[in-house]
């Protein structure tokens, strides 16, 4: 930790923008010989990912396109049909990606190349999510990638719904000399995904679903205009994705073995230099339907007591 504030909120909900609550966070430092990875008490959020030779790959925030870097999505994903879910008979109110990414963390131990967060179930989280819990978010370093691992565990007497997921942005292009359409999202091994239909307001459309066809069954090529109707999600596909260019050397691979959705969003209709790639549990409530959460299907439904785990990781390929 390099960073530390003067006055610490610990597991608050906060609909404030994230210059606004600047003076609130705590900064932490990870490393090895390979990476040096900066993450915020805000969300857990990682903040920069740089390699051995000093070279910056997570997006930096600019106001311009997206003022975050790499938001952590609990406890649920994306938007809800006019900003709120009912369970048990009653309704509740939840922000865009739930208020994971605007809850202060404590760090519950750190050491040179790990770092473990954990949130708890508050009075302000209980008042638009009645569920008890414990959701910890852990980095681990090993060689030329982070190993990230949410864990939630039940600590109420009743199931608890939700979603749960990552958005990091990367830095197109990673190279000088290169542009952002040199670029392609290459998946391994090649597959015929489908693309999950979206209504223009970005809820689930279950009748716009289509297969996604690849180039040579594996690769997206980068275009701006790709994501000019928002975000593409994907399911039934690769378990894993390169941001990469044939004209160049570096590039950063996402895995995600226990996701079984992945999206790639920049800034809508701008010309935007990074891409996130979204590994999700599940998807965004449906077009018109303020959804019961205890009957969404692709949401997870954990038992009382116990515990949820989904690891994934991001390589750094320099």
């Amino acid at each position: 930790m390099y960073k530390r504030v003067k006055n610490r909120v610990k597991n608050g909900v906060k609909n404030l923008k994230i210059e606004d609550v600047a003076y609130l966070l705590e900064l932490y430092t990870i490393k090895n010989e390979n990476l040096t990875v900066d993450i915020s008490s805000l969300g857990a959020e990682m903040q920069s990912i740089k390699g051995k030779d000093g070279r910056e790959y997570l997006w930096y925030g600019d106001p311009a396109f997206w003022n975050r870097r790499a938001i952590n999505l609990f406890p649920y994903i994306a938007r809800l049909t006019e900003g709120k879910y009912s369970f048990e008979g009653k309704e509740y109110p939840m922000p865009l990606h739930g208020f994971l990414p605007e809850s202060i963390l404590e760090a519950e131990r750190q050491r040179d190349a790990d770092i473990c967060f954990l949130l708890t179930d508050s009075e302000k989280t209980r008042a638009i999510y009645p569920f008890r819990f414990e959701l910890r978010v852990k980095y681990t370093l090993s060689d030329d990638t982070i190993n990230v691992r949410f864990e939630a565990l039940n600590t109420g007497e009743h199931e608890m719904h939700f979603g749960i997921g990552g958005h990091p942005g990367f830095i197109v292009p990673m190279e000088d000399g290169l542009t952002f359409s040199d670029y392609v999202l290459e998946f391994d091994p090649p597959c015929k995904p489908l693309r999950i239909g979206f209504s223009d307001g970005c809820f689930v459309d279950e009748g716009k679903t289509k297969e996604y066809p690849l180039a040579d069954g594996r690769f997206i090529p980068l275009e701006h205009s790709l994501f000019d109707h928002d975000a593409i999600v994907l399911n039934q596909m690769s378990r894993n994705v390169t941001i990469k260019s044939p004209k160049g050397v570096k590039s950063v691979t996402v895995r995600y073995p226990d996701m079984p959705y992945v999206g790639f969003w920049h800034a809508v209709k701008k010309e935007a230099p990074y891409v996130c790639v979204e590994p999700w549990s599940s998807l965004p409530s449906r077009d018109g339907v303020v959804e019961d959460i205890s009957r969404q299907d692709n949401l997870i439904h954990l038992p009382a007591g116990e515990q949820y785990a989904n690891n994934w990781s991001i390589q750094i390929n320099q």
